[in-house]
């Protein structure tokens, strides 16, 4: 199947501001992301920290890379759009984001199917046996050309104002704020929470205001959000794990010299191992838990109660995906599954 193009105002505003490159470069990429800037506070900001310093190096000024953090342009599904018609050549964004323009990213979230990060990080990249498949399909249904597959910082944990989440009956009645995605959704509602789905520019406001009680995201970017200031517990559930997927114009990019191309392709692989090790870092550093437990209370649910939380969503997930995605997405969910299999052998 084609995912269709989605036109927007804003998008035919950007073609006003952003449709004519810079003179002084034979070539400009415009790169957006929502994270913060700082190479060091995200993995999406030292991934364009390092694309950025590679590409204009080695090209000897002939590529000028602007970066545009912190969703200048617009949310992830927004951008994703602008790329797609060409009014912005590359963006790197969450599978919330990519959901709207690819939906079987939603195979992704069932739950607990990665033992541990090491697995997570073979399976969630370009060279892996899943993610060729995965990346051939995107780019057979949109205008895009994939440059990078990386986990979105880790496995996610739940966050809330309410009470410590250590039981799946903890979870009832909870207001737990998701990203656009049906999967996401439906996870909540398995445990017996209440999903709320907001766009990422809201979730700060909504969690000091009451609007949702809690909410769920890898520890770096509950880390940079500050969420800390609006929600008093932190259960590290390791539930799921999401790729962020770098996309660029597809069109844009075949039109690039054989040169520029080849540049463009080895810097974006090695800025994705950068952003792959920051995400670690935070993790492990002062940046991430440690000071998050600072100002919360961290609780870690035990296995036997893993197996709960997953005996209750993982049947809702897979029902869904069967629903909505039909026979292609149960073959790209159990394309997924054999790889994380394949590579939870390796070690």
């Amino acid at each position: 199947m084609t995912f269709p193009i989605k036109t927007t105002a804003l998008s035919a505003a950007l073609a006003l501001t952003l449709a004519l490159p810079a003179a002084a470069q034979d070539v400009t990429i415009r790169l957006a992301h929502l994270n913060p800037e700082d190479p060091f506070g995200s993995h999406s900001g030292a991934m364009a920290a390092v694309f950025k310093s590679l590409v204009e190096s080695a090209s000897g000024g002939e590529i000028e890379v602007e970066l545009f953090p912190n969703g200048q342009l617009g949310q992830d599904a927004d951008v994703i759009e602008q790329v797609r018609l060409g009014l912005v050549e590359s963006t790197i964004s969450s599978s919330g984001g990519f959901a709207q323009h690819y939906p079987l990213v939603g195979v992704f979230d069932i739950p607990f199917a990665f033992p541990n990060i090491g697995v997570a990080s073979r399976v969630i990249r370009p060279d892996s046996s899943f993610g060729q498949k995965f990346i051939a399909d995107i780019e057979d249904n949109t205008e895009l050309k994939i440059l990078g597959l990386i986990d979105s910082g880790g496995f996610f944990a739940f966050t809330n104002s309410e009470r410590p989440i250590e039981t799946v009956e903890d979870m009832a009645g909870l207001r737990i704020r998701t990203m656009t995605l049906p999967t996401h959704e439906a996870i909540i509602s398995s445990l017996g929470g209440q999903p709320t789905a907001l766009a990422w520019a809201e979730v700060y406001t909504a969690l000091q205001a009451g609007v949702a009680d809690g909410q769920m995201n890898p520890i770096p970017i509950i880390a940079f959000s500050n969420f800390d200031e609006v929600q008093r517990y932190l259960s590290v559930t390791n539930h799921i794990i999401t790729p962020y997927i770098w996309a660029m114009n597809a069109d844009f990019h075949a039109g690039l010299s054989d040169e520029h191309r080849t540049l463009v392709n080895w810097a974006s692989e090695v800025a994705s191992e950068a952003g792959r090790a920051m995400s670690r870092v935070i993790e492990a550093s002062d940046r991430g838990l440690p000071r998050l437990a600072e100002r919360m209370e961290v609780n870690v649910i035990t296995p036997e109660e893993q197996a709960r939380f997953a005996e209750a969503a993982q049947p809702a997930v897979r029902a869904l995906i069967e629903a909505d995605y039909g026979a292609e997405g149960v073959a790209m969910l159990e394309a997924l599954l054999a790889s994380i299999e394949e590579e939870a052998g390796a070690f």
